[in-house]
């Protein structure tokens, strides 16, 4: 029978480690960020803030060179710097760039960093049991079995996260009278943006979904609206 104590531990210390982790990245952008001050992407934001009835939508400048756009605990949105300056050298425009901003409002308002800690907790308990149970009958190997199941149940969440926060933008820049094009044209400069190929990696494997399968995703989404019209 399995004893709870352990499990029980586990989702303890990864409610604490999230609770720390969460405490230690707002005191870090805090330090390395300022809100953003561009005349050009805020008309845009204006138009996202206006089709969700806010009077503003603030959107931070995180000062580190790859490129990302974040959305914190605490709620804030943040691109980084050197996403920032892809779009002032012309590489990005100013509605992919607002299309990044959708997306990181999209998980803000969907709870997903909420959500994680939830899923962050229930993984640690899962891997801990599975560690008892595997190991009884592959000592040694079941510890490391009972790591990848999770971490692999850990990159379907993210997955999962990553569609829903495609969805809300997607339906965000399309009331803001932007359409989801310049979604679809950033997914297509992302990989030689961060200069990553992830392609090379079966999609099961990654945090994010394919590029492909997230613009076929959008465009389903796209023609199923047109459809309802």
């Amino acid at each position: 029978m399995i004893k709870l104590t352990p499990i029980l531990l586990a989702i303890l210390y990864a409610i604490v480690s999230y609770r720390f982790s969460a405490w230690r990245t707002a005191k870090e952008l805090d330090a390395r960020s300022t809100e953003l001050a561009d005349a050009d992407l805020k008309a845009l934001t204006d138009r996202m803030a206006a089709a969700l009835e806010l009077p503003r939508i603030r959107v931070n400048i995180y000062e580190i060179d790859p490129v990302n756009g974040l959305a914190a605990p605490d709620g804030r949105i943040f691109i980084t710097r050197g996403f920032y300056n892809r779009y002032r050298s012309g590489e990005v425009t100013g509605e992919e760039m607002a299309s990044v901003i959708a997306h990181e409002m999209g998980h803000v308002a969907l709870g997903h960093s909420r959500r994680r800690m939830i899923d962050f907790s229930g993984q640690n308990a899962l891997r801990t049991a599975l560690a008892m149970v595997l190991g009884r009958f592959i000592p040694g190997v079941g510890v490391w079995i009972a790591g990848m199941l999770t971490t692999l149940l850990a990159a379907r969440l993210s997955r999962s996260d990553e569609y829903e926060a495609d969805a809300y933008a997607a339906a965000l820049l399309t009331k803001a009278g932007m359409g989801i094009e310049s979604q679809i044209s950033l997914f297509e400069k992302l990989e030689g943006l961060t200069q990553q190929n992830g392609g090379t990696a079966p999609a099961w494997l990654l945090s994010h979904p394919k590029t492909d399968e997230r613009i076929s995703a959008l465009r389903a989404l796209e023609a199923k609206w047109i459809s309802q019209r």
